[in-house]
């Protein structure tokens, strides 16, 4: 498993080693790495339409997201809020921004729900057997990660002053710790190693990879679970984010794990105004960065 683990952080270290400056270049590699998400979650559901006695799963499958989900929501919203009473932030209401738009924000949400449905009916009705599928993902997953690394680099973002982002840090750290405390509470309900339970937790709502990286060590039916609790932590934080950013902007902000750098972004920026932007994309950034490092060292141990 250790190979595995290198497979997932070599690309991506070896991509934010890469500094370019051609625009048109970094244009393909934005829609490469938005083709090769929805390829990677059709592959998903493609291994999950295969898999045996898929009915069978279903309910236990559905049973563990939501154990997943509730005890990741409670861990992460005690612990944000135990990091806003030490270090509070407050924020002022923009007056006169206009909205990003919460509708289609949620329809936008529900992309990777329908490329993994996608694959999923495909694999159990059209396809026959592809063996070959789970290999292709996790070279697709290695590409993914490498033009993902070249994104972070070039995306005009200082690392010292992320990490310097004393407030983005400490979302970043209090999410990851209230996370992994998730995961130690739930090794007996989940039946798995306690290092593969951690595993599960540390995807920090960057679905497209905790799905097949977990999927790869675990297989099919892990992985779709793996996916679909963080695509949900996607979803609800664009509920809950324009409801707590006023009050503990520090909550609303962490809840969105890896994306508040990315797709919850704009919501915190219209809620929260231009005082949380730098500390959203800090706390995203960083956690881009340790999802895929703590999903890695877990699994090796296995």
């Amino acid at each position: 498993m250790l190979t595995g683990a290198l497979l997932i952080l070599a690309p991506l270290f070896l991509g934010f080693a890469l500094s370019l400056q051609n625009r048109h270049l970094m244009t393909v590699i934005h829609y490469s790495v938005e083709g090769l998400v929805y390829f990677i979650l059709a592959l998903l559901g493609l291994g999950l339409g295969q898999m045996e006695g898929l009915g069978a799963q279903l309910g236990g499958m559905a049973v563990q997201v939501l154990i997943l989900v509730v005890a990741l929501l409670v861990a992460n919203m005690v612990g944000l809020w135990l990091f806003h009473r030490w270090q509070p932030m407050t924020v002022e209401r923009p007056d006169g921004t206009v909205s990003p738009g919460y509708r289609r924000l949620f329809l936008a949400g529900l992309k990777p729900l329908l490329a993994v449905m996608a694959g999923l009916f495909a694999g159990f009705y059209l396809l026959p057997d592809m063996p070959m599928a789970e290999q292709v993902a996790t070279w697709a997953l290695m590409l993914l990660l490498f033009l993902i690394g070249i994104q972070l680099r070039n995306a005009g973002l200082s690392l010292r002053k992320l990490l310097m982002n004393r407030q983005g840090l400490g979302i970043a750290l209090s999410l990851t710790l209230s996370s992994l405390v998730a995961g130690v509470a739930l090794i007996p309900w989940l039946a798995l190693p306690w290092h593969d339970v951690l595993a599960l937790a540390s995807g920090f709502g960057w679905y497209s990879l905790s799905g097949i990286v977990i999927g790869d060590a675990l297989g099919p039916a892990w992985g779709g679970v793996a996916f679909l609790n963080d695509v949900l932590r996607e979803i609800i934080a664009l509920a809950i984010i324009p409801l707590l950013i006023a009050s503990r902007p520090s909550m609303a902000i962490g809840y969105g794990g890896a994306t508040a750098m990315d797709f919850t972004l704009p919501v915190i920026r219209s809620s929260g105004g231009l005082a949380c932007v730098p500390v959203a994309i800090a706390s995203g950034f960083l956690l881009s960065f340790l999802s895929p490092v703590l999903m890695a060292v877990f699994l090796s141990l296995g």
